[in-house]
């Protein structure tokens, strides 16, 4: 790094500045939380794949397909249910949910059942998504330490206070643009990556005579997930596609930081098209930034000064770093093989992916905290008196998520893989509560509540005790034991269910048929991979 490097990264700190002070002016709670309600579908969807795309993605998913043991091409296969999970939530979910003009998607539970349910789920996202982006940013400061020599507690610094400031001063709005522009920056990081590695390796013709065949398989209809206690029936296409649909439908359609995009949208034809986005552009991200994998994994195995490179870091580091080696092949290709001035952008957009998921979660939590707890307790609060709140709390959970950052250290081991096993336990009991409460009218509060702690019991005893049974079903099992549980003691111990607001159907067949079909699609092309890379 140089100069021209650090310069990079300082004009894109004040630019991010000049973004929190650009839109400043909020004057209510549609305005902080969710933009006004005025948000065009193009910035909603780049917003939500730049949350989606985060810093952990940009640098481990492409050292799992390139580098890992037993990784490659079949990370594709997480994209499978994305599709189908925007069909469910199109037709039968989010319309309603837009409908009912709340700002926490855990409100909607309070309408339908009581405060029991909504205050029980409000907590559990606050404590999993702080300590998961407190986790990421430690992460990835980490890293930038390892391999750019920047201090740790300087690094976290500067991708908190900086989020920290912008998400204070212009909300829901400047967290929307600003996503907007580190979508751009990270998906620009990829291509250059991919063009940088391509040429290293002389070409794609070398690289396809180069890359190792075994990484090329990306579905695998074999394996089912239900002798996984040896961790090799992983990835198979039946747990990914239907395990998938139900952790995807319950992350877009319930988790308050992806809500909380769909809810800013102005009208319903966005909410379609934001969706239809989703649905439709995550696989091509992800295809690229694969591909990019194996183009840098391939080149580390023909080129001994790149692999001396990163053993030298990881042992210089190796107490920090410990079983995170593979974690260092993209950024040390940055440094090592990249000329300066594209160097400050590639650490600008691993930057940006951890700002994107900082600011999102900030404004979510703080959202969730207001309007599901302060609320509760101080109901006729002032526009002007909301506006001093929401700030206030911006504040608070930029601080707890930076807290969690400097003190990971001692757990962060294996905690991406707990914590993705966590958000498996909760999605699809939380999902389940939706549905009986949008698609049910005799399910009641006792039933609803019991049956989502019954699901979450049955998939925390799955991990305990029955490691056959691979994570990703845990969302499917989950949602299917709390809607049986739910709705068999609704009809036990009858009692007087509350309506709820009226449900909105989307009917559009279009939308529905193409989604449908671009998920046979994608399957094909991942099929076809093996045979067009060899």
């Amino acid at each position: 790094m140089n100069w021209v490097d650090y310069l990079i990264i300082i004009a894109y700190l004040l630019l991010f500045l000049g973004i929190g002070y650009f839109f400043k002016e909020n004057k209510n709670s549609e305005d902080y939380f969710l933009g006004g309600r005025s948000m065009g579908w193009i910035p909603l969807s780049l917003s939500t794949m730049a949350t989606q795309l985060s810093a952990i993605s940009f640098i481990s998913a492409p050292a799992f397909v390139g580098l890992k043991e037993g990784g490659g091409l079949q990370w594709l296969t997480y994209e499978f249910g994305v599709p189908l999970a925007m069909v469910f939530l199109l037709v039968a979910i989010v319309p309603s949910l837009y409908k009912a003009g709340i700002v926490s998607v855990y409100e909607y539970l309070e309408i339908r059942f009581d405060a029991s349910s909504r205050l029980l789920i409000s907590i559990v996202f606050q404590i999993s998504r702080s300590v998961a982006t407190g986790v990421m940013v430690y992460t990835m400061a980490l890293i930038l330490q390892a391999t750019t020599g920047i201090d740790f507690w300087i690094s976290v610094l500067l991708i908190g206070v900086v989020t920290l400031i912008y998400s204070f001063q212009g909300g829901m709005k400047a967290v929307i643009w600003g996503d907007v522009i580190q979508m751009v920056i990270l998906f620009l990081g990829i291509i250059i990556c991919l063009a940088f590695g391509l040429d290293a390796l002389g070409g794609v013709g070398n690289f396809i005579d180069q890359v190792d065949a075994d990484r090329l398989t990306a579905v695998d209809f074999s394996k089912w997930g239900f002798n996984n206690a040896d961790k090799t029936d992983e990835f198979g296409f039946w747990p990914m596609v239907i395990g998938g649909f139900f952790l995807y439908a319950s992350y877009y359609g319930t988790d308050q930081t992806q809500t909380q995009r769909l809810l800013s949208a102005k009208n319903l034809p966005t909410i379609k098209n934001l969706l239809m986005a989703n649905g439709l552009f995550r696989f091509p991200v992800t295809l690229t930034y694969c591909i990019m994998g194996l183009v840098l994994g391939t080149l580390l195995m023909q080129d001994v000064g790149f692999q001396e490179q990163i053993e030298q870091v990881y042992q210089a580091n190796i107490d920090s770093l410990e079983g995170k080696k593979a974690d260092l092949m993209v950024p040390i290709f940055i440094v090592h093989f990249l000329p300066n001035g594209i160097i400050g952008i590639l650490l600008v957009a691993i930057m940006s992916a951890a700002m994107s998921t900082l600011s999102s979660s900030v404004n979510s939590l703080s959202a969730v905290t207001l309007e599901d707890f302060v609320k509760r307790f101080k109901p006729n609060l002032s526009d002007a008196q909301y506006v001093k709140y929401s700030r206030a709390l911006s504040v608070f959970w930029g601080l707890v998520c930076l807290f969690f950052a400097f003190f990971a250290g001692n757990i962060e081991g294996t905690v991406i893989e707990v914590i993705n096993k966590v958000g498996s336990i909760f999605f699809g009991p939380i999902l389940a509560g939706f549905i009986l409460a949008l698609l049910t009218k005799k399910t009641h509060a006792l039933g609803a509540n019991i049956g989502i702690i019954t699901g979450v019991l049955v998939n925390m005893y799955l991990w305990l005790y029955v490691p056959q049974v691979f994570w990703f079903w845990w969302n499917a099992i989950g949602c299917l034991v709390t809607l049986i549980v739910a709705y068999s003691i609704s009809l036990l111990i009858p009692r007087t269910a509350k309506s709820g607001i009226e449900v909105t159907f989307y009917k559009g067949k279009k939308e529905v048929l193409l989604l449908v079909a671009y998920f046979v699609l994608i399957v094909l092309i991942a099929l076809s991979l093996k045979n067009i890379l060899q």
